[in-house]
């Protein structure tokens, strides 16, 4: 087992803890394997009922993936190692969406990327005033993976292109809001929520709704009717214009965080988003993701991003294409294309099982 883990049992409810505090618990190749080894266990196990998902220490639930390891892949071996690890990730993300038992994750605290692949497929998705969420991928030329594409566009009106274009920052009363949290709950309740689900499983929604509080006004909830509008387009283009074009302060502010943005990530997501909706089932948007994973890690944007946010810090990506107008319907095609048999993504056979 990892050590950045800690994956033990009390009773019928298994618990995973992340323990990588110093990186915000974030997920490595060999974290999201050890998960799925415990919650593929579990889910034979007849005395398992009920699983936990937090962090046993630290500000952060989960920063997401260790993008700068995928990037020195990309450098140093051909990203075989990053293909691997996204492979992993998304059977991951795929077997806790189709799971037959509830899961409950905890976000308390940062949720960002692959900490979102470990929240947003639980039965219970549990904000705080700690909370902090975002997808903010288009920063290093990556695009909102780990099933945006399935829940980001189900999201109210189009908060879900919004989120994935800007990498908005939401709170846990944004989260409750707009259904990425299904409880609120202060802090300080956390503990008496895991122990007393930990003594009764089968009382959980009873649990939480007893400690559940109303939280504050969502900040969000006031822009929506200019996320709507403004925001309303599958065309990068079109919202550019739209946002400039508006008078308001927030689209100017807005319109400077898209424009810092890869070009080729927004346009992928946007994309993304519009097809997911009629997506057959979780296991296609997963396989549709993972194609766009190995291309996008090996495109220009992903090695220039990351080394501009996470390595150098100098936040000054050169983006290539450096333009939407430059980003073609031809390599958006070309990412999107399926993947020869032999390389594509296989969801684990046992989340495939009834």
């Amino acid at each position: 087992m990892s050590e950045d883990l800690s994956i033990h049992t009390h009773g019928s409810i298994g618990h995973i803890s992340l323990r990588r505090p110093k990186a915000l618990h974030a997920l490595t190749l060999d974290m999201s394997a050890a998960i799925a080894e415990a919650l593929i266990r579990w889910r034979a196990d007849p005395a398992i009922s009920t699983v936990l998902v937090d962090h046993a220490e630290g500000r952060g639930f989960c920063a997401g993936g260790d993008v700068v390891s995928i990037r020195k892949s990309v450098l140093e071996d051909g990203g075989e190692t990053g293909r691997a690890f996204f492979f992993t990730e998304y059977r991951l993300t795929h077997l806790m969406f189709t799971y037959p038992k509830p899961i409950i994750t905890f976000m308390d605290g940062v949720t960002m990327g692959g900490g979102v692949g470990l929240s947003t497929p639980a039965s219970y998705r549990i904000a705080t005033e700690n909370t902090l969420f975002a997808m903010p991928e288009g920063a290093i030329g990556l695009f909102p993976d780990i099933g945006s594409g399935w829940f980001l566009p189900r999201l109210p009106g189009r908060v879900g292109a919004f989120l994935a274009l800007t990498g908005a920052r939401l709170d846990g009363a944004e989260c409750h809001w707009a259904g990425l949290a299904t409880h609120y709950l202060p802090s300080t309740a956390i503990a008496e929520a895991k122990a007393r689900i930990i003594a009764t499983p089968e009382a959980v929604e009873q649990v939480l709704a007893e400690l559940s509080i109303a939280p504050s006004p969502a900040r969000l909830a006031k822009n929506a009717e200019k996320i709507d509008r403004l925001f309303a387009s599958n065309c990068l283009e079109d919202i550019l214009e739209a946002l400039q074009n508006d008078p308001s302060d927030w689209a100017a502010k807005e319109l400077k965080t898209l424009r810092s943005r890869s070009p080729q990530s927004c346009k992928v997501a946007l994309r993304l988003l519009a097809e997911g909706p009629h997506r057959k089932d979780f296991a296609e948007e997963m396989e549709v993701e993972y194609r766009l994973a190995v291309r996008s890690i090996m495109r220009p944007d992903f090695a220039e991003g990351v080394r501009a946010v996470l390595v150098d810090k100098d936040n000054t990506p050169s983006w290539n294409p450096p333009s939407a107008q430059e980003v073609s319907d031809d390599l958006l095609d070309q990412m999107f294309a399926p993947l020869d048999d032999d390389q594509r993504w296989r969801p684990y056979s046992e989340a495939l099982q009834d």
